[in-house]
C-alpha cells in the first residue's frame, strides 16, 4: 500500500465507522438481519473477501423485502461468488451488539452448480480446507464455522459483543491483506 492509498483507506474506515456506529442508531428503523453461508464441499469451505474491509469471511448478505432466508442465500452467493447453493440447515443466529448491532443468521449450504467468479463486491473468493483456514479470517466467523462443523441438532443462539478488541483485530487483518496485495493468510 502506497502513500497514495492512504486517503482512500481513511475514506473506507470513515464510511465503516459511520456504518457501524452511527447509522444503526439514527438512520435505521429495524434491526439488521444478514444471512450468511457456510458452504462445504469435500472438507473445504467457501470464503470471500469484500472490497471495503479486507479479510476472509463467510459470504452472504441482506434480504430484499419479502425474501426468505434461503432465497437470500441463493441470490447473494450467486452474485458474490458465482456458486449456486442449496441450504441444508440453519446453523444458528449470532446476535451481535456493540459495533454494528445485527443478527447474523448462518446456514450450512452445499454447492449445486456454478463456478467461482468474483464480483465487484467480493473481488476474491476461494475454497479453503476446513483444517487450514486463513490466518486473515475475520475472527467473528470462526464461531459460526465451528458450530456448522459440530452439526448441533438444533440451531444455536449466540450473543456476542463487538468492541474495541474486535475492531482492532479487523483493522489488523485489513492492513495485513492490503500490505500483501490480498495474499496474507492464504494456504500455500
Amino acid at each position: 500500500m502506497s502513500r497514495r492509498g492512504l486517503p482512500g483507506l481513511l475514506r473506507v474506515y470513515a464510511r465503516t465507522a459511520w456504518w457501524g456506529l452511527v447509522s444503526p442508531r439514527v438512520a435505521e428503523s429495524e434491526p439488521l438481519l444478514v444471512h450468511q453461508a457456510v458452504v462445504l464441499r469435500d472438507e473445504h469451505v467457501l470464503l470471500s473477501v469484500r472490497s471495503d474491509i479486507r479479510g476472509w469471511e463467510l459470504p452472504g448478505g441482506n434480504p430484499e423485502p419479502g425474501e426468505a432466508g434461503e432465497e437470500t442465500l441463493r441470490r447473494e452467493l450467486l452474485e458474490e461468488t458465482g456458486i449456486e447453493v442449496e441450504a441444508e440447515r440453519r446453523v444458528g443466529d449470532y446476535v451481535r451488539r456493540g459495533f454494528r448491532p445485527h443478527t447474523a443468521r448462518v446456514w450450512q449450504c452445499r454447492p449445486v452448480g456454478g463456478a467461482l467468479c468474483p464480483s465487484a463486491e467480493t473481488p476474491i473468493v476461494a475454497w479453503f480446507p476446513v483444517a487450514a483456514l486463513p490466518t486473515t479470517l475475520l475472527p467473528w466467523y470462526r464461531g459460526p464455522l465451528a458450530d456448522a462443523l459440530a452439526a448441533h441438532p438444533e440451531p444455536v443462539v449466540r450473543r456476542e459483543r463487538w468492541g474495541v478488541s474486535e475492531i482492532a483485530q479487523a483493522i489488523s487483518i485489513d492492513l495485513r491483506m492490503r500490505l500483501s496485495d490480498d495474499r496474507a493468510g492464504r494456504v500455500a
